[in-house]
């Protein structure tokens, strides 16, 4: 019976007790003995700091080595975790029933509560039977596995703990109170909505005021604009060895831009370029200023998208001026507001080029129509290529007109309009370089270069239909 109850406690101790616990239950005699004469099996060697050895005598000079792994294996079955090559035709599931003998040593109520009920009741004796063989011990639950294995494991337990309550490290209490791994799982499971509570209707919460809710519809305009005043001033006293006069001369100019692009196949652009400058002039006798710059033009250009870069085109332009123009000492008025004015429609190709700092666009119009009117009679019509006593002039033709607008830097910017234009009888020519020195948000330097060729009328003097300008200012820029 002695034996018996440490065989199994040594089953109780498993994966709780350490080789020195071991070391003390063997005989203080047969330990040096062990390391000479015993063999450890290749199981208690792999887990020799978690497994317990026992040695039984065999004679006067050997002893039998037997470990917790054996005696389970004798009394339970090999477990499969052991992974002992040599026995893998022996070799049992994982039985969880048999919990409670792997943790640490454990003070469970089961054992004891289980021989403290009567396990047996009064069954009727059957025909021919004896009264007295109806008070057998009757337990139902000895039919079921689990039956089994809990009264098992409760013999073990409690004979462990009659013979060696000192070892006992906790009780089912502490256990207990132990946080369960799958306690994780079922806090996040739980966090999940139901399906079905996706679907549950709700009630509707009455607002205590009315939500404002703000649509806006996309805006394919781009506005934008700039203005320039800009000054330029000489002084030259009376005396001056090489004599000379002061001049001063203003300069205003205005840019406005509205364009439509929806991103897709339409695009529309418009513009309003303005300029009128007034120079000194004090050895003029019949003025005290002259327009040296006047102009005013409407421009108006709608593209349909034909492939990547290239656009169907129609355009229209309308050119004039502000004020009444004057020759230098005469009272002749050379042009005026709407005399001339010229109009021109055009239908072609537009070739674009977007680029990070050049912006390029290139109109082909194989078909213009250009009129050119004088509105004003004091004005000379012959001058701008109308017969004598007409005010209005058609023409049919060609024209081509590229635009470039290059950063050279972020101080430094050009913009060059080019305009080619024929009847196939005259050509005229505009050729109009913008050079723009930014030096802050508000001041800025402009060089203006104006080239013109035009043989549809008469030079004003001599016989060159090439003419130019040129004007260098400094002055107030603003853009928005």
């Amino acid at each position: 019976m002695k034996n018996r109850h440490i065989s199994f406690w040594f089953i109780a101790a498993m994966f709780s007790s350490s080789l020195a616990m071991a070391q003390n239950t063997v005989e203080p005699g047969l330990k040096a003995e062990r390391q000479d004469s015993v063999k450890v099996d290749t199981l208690s060697g792999v887990l020799r700091e978690s497994w317990v050895l026992k040695l039984q005598k065999q004679d006067s000079t050997s002893y039998k080595v037997d470990t917790v792994s054996i005696l389970y294996e004798r009394l339970l079955g090999v477990l499969d975790y052991l992974n002992d090559p040599s026995t893998p035709e022996r070799y049992i599931k994982v039985d969880p029933g048999y919990y409670k003998m792997f943790v640490p040593f454990t003070y469970y109520y089961s054992p004891v509560r289980r021989v403290s009920r009567l396990t047996w009741k009064l069954k009727r004796p059957d025909a021919g039977q004896k009264r007295s063989d109806a008070l057998l011990p009757f337990d139902t639950l000895a039919f079921t596995s689990i039956g089994r294995t809990n009264a098992t494991v409760d013999r073990v337990l409690l004979d462990a703990y009659v013979e060696c309550p000192d070892r006992i490290v906790r009780t089912e209490d502490e256990i207990q109170r132990w946080r369960l791994f799958k306690d994780n799982i079922t806090q996040e499971a739980s966090s999940r909505p139901s399906v079905l509570k996706l679907f549950k209707q709700e009630p509707m919460k009455r607002m205590k005021e009315d939500a404002q809710v703000t649509i806006r519809k996309p805006n394919w305009w781009m506005t934008e604009g700039n203005g320039s005043l800009q000054l330029t001033q000489n002084y030259i006293s009376d005396n001056w060895y090489k004599g000379g006069e002061s001049t001063v001369a203003v300069l205003g100019t205005l840019q406005l831009k509205a364009n439509y692009n929806d991103r897709e196949k339409i695009q529309w652009e418009n513009l309003l370029d303005a300029k009128l400058g007034f120079s000194s002039a004090p050895s003029d006798t019949c003025h005290k200023y002259l327009v040296n710059t006047d102009q005013l033009r409407l421009y108006s250009k709608l593209g349909v998208q034909a492939a990547h870069n290239w656009y169907y085109t129609v355009t229209t332009e309308i050119k004039t001026q502000f004020c009444h123009s004057y020759k230098t000492n005469e009272e002749t008025m050379i042009s005026a507001f709407l005399a001339p004015v010229d109009w021109s429609a055009s239908i072609g190709m537009d070739y674009k080029l977007n680029k990070e700092k050049i912006t390029l666009s290139v109109v082909m119009a194989p078909l213009t129509w250009t009129m050119r009117y004088v509105g004003n009679s004091k004005v000379d019509e012959t001058s701008f290529g109308l017969e004598a006593g007409k005010s209005v002039l058609h023409n049919w033709g060609s024209k081509i007109q590229p635009t470039l607008s290059w950063k050279i830097t972020p101080s430094i910017t050009f913009d060059s309009r080019l305009e080619y234009l024929t009847s196939y009888e005259w050509v005229r020519v505009e050729w109009e370089n913008t050079f723009n020195f930014v030096l802050n948000r508000y001041l800025s330097t402009k060089l203006y270069i104006h080239a013109r060729y035009d043989d549809s009328a008469a030079p004003t003097t001599g016989d060159s239909y090439f003419q130019i300008k040129e004007l260098l200012s400094f002055g107030i820029n603003y853009a928005w």
